[in-house]
C-alpha cells in the first residue's frame, strides 16, 4: 500500500526500456524444431531412467530414477509454461495441443486453467492480486519450517492434501486418457509396475519438492515488489542443478518476466545481453540454489541486500 492507494502492477520498466527492437527480434525467434526437441528430450530422459532401473534394479538406481523422473516431470511443467505463452512453437494450435497432451495432462494439470492464472501472475507480480503470492508469502521462514515442508513433499503428504482439495469442474478426461496411455505402454512392455513406481511415486514425492524449491528461487524474499528487476530472481545453475532443479533454463526467471516473449532456449542470451548493458547491479541474482535457501531461511532484511 502506497500513499496514493493500493499498487496493482509494477510500471517501472518494459522490454523497450531494456533492449532495442532489433535485439528483441533476435531474442524472440521461435523454432518448432527446438520445441519438439525439448519435449522429446524430456520424455526420452524419463524413458532412459526407467530403463536403467528396469535393467539394473537396486536401491541406488531406484533413488536416482525417482529423482530424474521427478525432475523431468518438472521439466514437462516448464515446457507447459512455455506453451502457456505460445513460445514452444511458432503456431498457436501446436502450443495448446502439445502443452496439454504431452506436458500438462500427464501431470494431472490443465493448460487452459494454468494459462489464465499464470498470465495474472505476470500482470501482478508480487502484488496483492498475484495468484502465486501464497507460494512465497511465508518467506523468510526458519530452516526447521522448510525442512518440515520438504519432508511433507517427500513423504507424499503434500500430494495427498492437494488430492483432498480437488473440486468438481477440474479437467480429468485428458489426464485420465494420457495416464491410461502411459500405463498401457508399460503394460505392453511387460513392466506395468513402473507406472506406479517410477511415474506416480516421483509425481507424488520428488516433483512437489523441486517445484517448491523452484518457486522459492523465483520470487521468495525479493527486495522490491514494485521493481521488475528486483521482484523476480535469476539463479545460476550448474550441471547438477540443471538436471535436478532447473530444467530447460527455468533458472533465468527474471529475464523471462522482463522479456516475456523470449523462448526458454534464448533466456541465457537475454541474461548475457542485460549484463553487457550494465543492468547486472540492479538485477536480483543469486549464485546458486543453496544461496537461495540460505536467504529464504535466514530472515535477512531485504532492503540491505546488494
Amino acid at each position: 500500500m502506497s500513499d496514493l492507494g493500493p499498487v496493482h502492477a509494477p510500471q517501472a520498466l518494459t522490454a523497450g526500456d531494456l533492449v532495442t527492437l532489433e535485439e528483441l527480434r533476435w531474442l524472440t525467434r521461435k523454432s518448432g524444431v527446438r520445441g519438439t526437441g525439448l519435449v522429446l528430450h524430456a520424455w526420452a530422459t524419463i524413458a532412459v531412467a526407467m530403463t536403467v532401473y528396469a535393467v539394473w534394479p537396486s536401491p541406488l538406481t531406484f533413488v536416482a530414477a525417482v529423482a530424474v523422473v521427478g525432475s523431468r516431470q518438472l521439466g514437462l511443467l516448464v515446457l507447459m509454461h512455455e506453451t502457456s505463452h505460445w513460445l514452444l512453437f511458432p503456431e498457436l494450435r501446436p502450443n495448446t495441443w502439445v502443452g496439454n497432451w504431452l506436458c500438462a495432462y500427464p501431470l494431472w494439470t490443465d493448460l487452459r486453467r494454468y494459462r489464465r492464472e499464470h498470465h495474472a501472475h505476470h500482470r501482478y507480480t508480487q502484488q496483492p492480486d498475484d495468484p502465486d503470492l501464497a507460494l512465497t508469502a511465508p518467506f523468510p521462514q526458519s530452516r526447521a519450517a522448510l525442512w518440515r515442508d520438504a519432508l511433507r513433499d517427500l513423504s507424499g503428504w503434500t500430494t495427498c492434501l492437494r488430492a483432498l482439495a480437488w473440486r468438481p469442474g477440474t479437467e480429468l478426461r485428458g489426464p485420465a486418457i494420457t495416464n491410461a496411455a502411459l500405463l498401457g505402454v508399460l503394460v505392453a512392455l511387460g513392466r506395468w509396475d513402473l507406472y506406479f513406481v517410477l511415474w506416480v511415486l516421483p509425481l507424488a514425492t520428488w516433483y512437489p519438492l523441486v517445484t517448491r524449491l523452484r518457486a522459492i528461487a523465483e520470487h521468495a524474499v525479493t527486495p522490491d515488489r514494485d521493481d521488475p528487476l528486483r521482484n523476480t530472481r535469476s539463479t545460476a545453475a550448474g550441471f547438477l542443478a540443471r538436471v535436478f532443479l532447473a530444467p530447460y533454463w527455468v533458472n533465468y526467471h527474471l529475464e523471462h518476466h522482463l522479456l516475456v516473449f523470449v523462448p526458454c532456449w534464448t533466456l541465457a542470451r537475454a541474461h548475457a545481453l542485460l549484463l553487457a548493458k550494465g543492468y547486472g547491479s540492479r538485477m536480483e541474482l543469486s549464485p546458486g540454489y543453496l544461496d537461495v535457501i540460505r536467504v529464504a531461511t535466514g530472515r535477512p532484511t531485504p532492503q540491505t541486500r546488494s
